[in-house]
């Protein structure tokens, strides 16, 4: 009688600590996701930036060879 209800008992907590255990596994997982969507979000503003800045920074002679228009067109 006393082993089975030791047995319960283990049971139980067994139980509990896995309940607990699956809940901040899955608060854990929540956050990492989060901090993974906040990097993704960092680095495509950054690369957003950068290529802007790029932009900018062209000169003249690369912007003609960059356009799609054939300017042979308008000698």
């Amino acid at each position: 009688m006393k082993k089975k209800k030791q047995s319960e008992e283990k049971q139980q907590l067994k139980n509990v600590l896995a309940d607990d255990l699956k809940d901040k596994l899955k608060q854990m997982k929540s956050e990492l996701k989060a901090e993974d969507d906040q990097r993704k979000k960092r680095e495509k503003e950054r690369l957003v930036k950068q290529r802007k800045e790029q932009e900018k920074n062209k000169s003249f002679e690369e912007l003609l060879n960059e356009s799609r228009l054939d300017w042979k067109q308008y000698k």
